[in-house]
């Protein structure tokens, strides 16, 4: 399914790179060059993205790219990250309420933790173990927008970026400014968010914000104690751009564990059984530090080096438990923006390196992992006229990970994998309205180090997931409306699942397993229109045909995916300060996690309706919103087992009240 050689991908990436680049040689003709851009270009064509690891614009890269704002974050009165997101160019949401997962073009609960990248300012937030990112240690009061890429980015972002890429761009206020905001509302929540900016000189300026959140939460022995803390200061001219940020995040939240499908039918809210006490608490401090220099007209080059420190204590399954993980990463690269004749030539390559480890001290397992990763990308978008450009790309990758395991590997092991990713794209736009393309791009992940300790008796070690993803598109953007279809195929080998239906795993039970080949083909489609000046509608579409495609599954669907999925959404704009959003969210019908064999009946689908009323006056706003208005009973994650069924339960009707002042 794939290329085998480890290096073929980054020898021609580079080889079509440097031939691209040799064009510049070339003389470049004075005439006019036919633009695209025209007086009736939209907003689109004004934002600029990160996501490709380089200011461009997302219409001019050949993927699936889609923008929340700021604007779009005020107006759905969402309080959290994760209520922000839920139905979002596809994504679906799992809960098991002690943290949110997004997964990305049709994973399970367990599997989009590894297969759908989360990064905060392009750094990673995914952790080195299977344990779910933080999501909650960034308030959206931190937030200017958040750049979804649907689809696989295994050549810019290597290792998890299979199903797609979430990165979430924090503020970086250039003026003397600040804002505070209070908010209260069901199971005795309360939060307070605050920041602060200004300049120390014309080149350096600082920022400052913090966040404390406190709740009961929809279930019993569900409270939560919430806080983070984040410091910048940053310098900046015309050709540098230094800063130095620090980041705490403490989350210490009781954990109420699975129901039994009678608990859950009897009363969703209560606390499982032998659950009762049991909690996990979370301190992570983050250190960043990065450079960037406009060496020349065409050149910039630039630097990040992250170190985070995490301790997670808990008390889960009947006994204490520590964690400790720490990670290291550098990752520098260079990028050109050439002039050719038809348009602007875009390079981009680097090297990532990372060294991370995770120590688990628990009743049942004790276990190292040192995880050493090194990597090289390149990639080139290149014009052939002036509508039509390509990019290519190419990354190799190495991993070794240092394992000690109580019960796999007492004297440890040195398990090596590598990796490659190749991709292929068209980019083409014959006016200001139409973008169409197509790209094809591997993608890869490695074991995680609890999944590389957690496999069959007889299994030394998992082979890395290997892929392929296929898609086309059509952008249609004028003023007052946006129309979006997608179309996908990802192809997998060896994926990396856990299958509860196996007896040889180290405990007996099931482990983690390298499985057979899976397809996932897919539509989505989008269409937002104005009304007038003072309505906006929209509604998308994604459908998910997941299934094996070889062993004693095929033809069976991946569990956890819903097939269907799709959201409408209206906002109205009335009297001068007054606006008010309602939306309603849809999750088919699916599989309980780990049901491969889909033994079980699926569980059933439901709408999500929430509804938000903002004010905005000068300097002040005030909301309201209610999430899961209609009070729906439904399932946030449900995992299968052959011994039962564990449900968590979905949060019912809740409310927020919200007000803030900027300054």
């Amino acid at each position: 399914m794939g290329t085998k050689p480890t290096t073929l991908a980054l020898l021609i990436s580079a080889m079509l790179c440097a031939t691209s680049v040799n064009a510049v040689a070339a003389p470049t003709s004075t005439e006019s060059i036919p633009s695209v851009s025209t007086e009736s270009d939209v907003t689109m064509d004004e934002t600029i993205v990160v996501i490709g690891r380089n200011q461009a614009n997302p219409l001019n890269i050949a993927a699936n790219v889609d923008v929340i704002d700021a604007a779009d974050i005020e107006m759905s009165g969402a309080s959290n990250l994760t209520d922000l997101l839920r139905g979002q160019s596809g994504i679906q949401v799992s809960d098991n309420n002690s943290g949110a997962v997004f997964s990305m073009r049709g994973f399970s609960a367990s599997q989009a933790v590894n297969n759908t990248l989360i990064l905060v300012d392009g750094r990673r937030l995914n952790n080195i173990d299977i344990s779910a990112p933080s999501v909650e240690s960034i308030p959206l009061n931190l937030i200017e927008r958040v750049e979804i890429l649907s689809g696989s980015a295994g050549v810019l972002y290597g290792d998890q970026a299979v199903g797609g890429v979430i990165n979430i761009i924090t503020k970086a206020p250039t003026q003397t400014a600040g804002g505070l905001q209070v908010s209260g509302g069901s199971f005795d929540t309360y939060e307070v968010k605050g920041d602060i900016s200004g300049a120390i000189n014309d080149t350096w300026r600082y920022f400052l914000a913090g966040s404390y959140n406190q709740s009961d939460n929809y279930r019993d022995n569900n409270d939560n104690e919430t806080g983070s803390i984040l410091g910048r200061i940053q310098y900046q001219t015309d050709v540098e751009d230094f800063y130095v940020e620090v980041n705490y995040f403490d989350n210490d939240r009781q954990a109420p564990g699975a129901l039994t499908l009678a608990q859950y039918q009897d009363n969703p809210r209560q606390v499982a059984s032998f659950s009762e006490g049991e909690y996990s608490h979370e301190m992570t401090t983050a250190l960043r530090t990065g450079y960037q220099y406009q060496l020349t007209d065409v050149w910039a080059l630039g630097a990040d080096l992250t170190y985070s420190d995490s301790l997670t204590t808990s008390l889960l399954y009947g006994s204490a438990g520590r964690i400790e993980r720490d990670l290291l990463s550098f990752s520098p690269k260079a990028t050109a923006h050439y002039q050719l004749e038809h348009g602007e030539l875009i390079l981009v390559t680097g090297v990532d390196v990372s060294r991370g480890e995770a120590d688990f001290d628990t009743l049942y397992i004790q276990r190292n992992n040192e995880q050493t990763m090194q990597s090289a990308y390149v990639q080139a978008t290149v014009p052939l006229s002036s509508t039509l450009s390509y990019v290519v790309g190419g990354r190799y990758s190495e991993v070794t990970d240092d394992l000690s395991d109580q019960l796999l590997y007492p004297e440890g092991v040195e398990l090596d994998n590598d990796a490659h990713a190749f991709e292929l794209g068209l980019n083409y736009r014959p006016s200001a309205e139409h973008r169409f393309y197509v790209r094809a791009n591997d993608n890869f992940r490695f074991a995680k180090v609890d999944e590389q300790a957690y496999t069959p008796l007889d299994v030394q070690g998992l082979d890395p997931q290997t892929g392929r993803s296929y898609e086309a598109g059509w952008d249609y953007i004028t003023a007052t409306q946006t129309l979006k279809i997608n179309a996908y195929q990802l192809e997998l080998e060896d994926e990396i699942v856990y299958d509860g239906s196996r007896t040889d795993g180290p405990y007996g039970g099931g482990a983690n397993v390298n499985a057979d080949e899976s397809r996932r083909f897919g539509v989505s489609s989008s269409y937002e229109v104005q009304l007038s000046k003072d309505w906006l509608m929209g509604a998308s579409y994604d459908y998910i045909d997941a299934e094996f495609t070889q062993g004693d599954n095929d033809g069976k669907a991946l569990s956890w995916v819903a097939e269907h999925s799709g959201k409408v959404f209206m906002s109205y704009d009335f009297a001068d300060n007054w606006q008010t959003f309602v939306e309603g969210i849809y999750t088919g019908e699916r599989y309980m996690e780990g049901d491969n064999s889909n033994a079980d009946d699926k569980l059933d689908s439901y709408v999500l309706t929430n509804l938000a009323l903002n004010y905005r006056r000068n300097a002040w706003t005030a909301s309201v919103r209610i999430d899961n208005l209609l009070d729906e009973d439904y399932v946030g994650t449900g995992y299968y087992s052959s011994y039962g069924n564990g449900y968590y339960s979905g949060t019912g009707r809740s409310f927020r009240i919200t007000a803030g002042y900027r300054f």
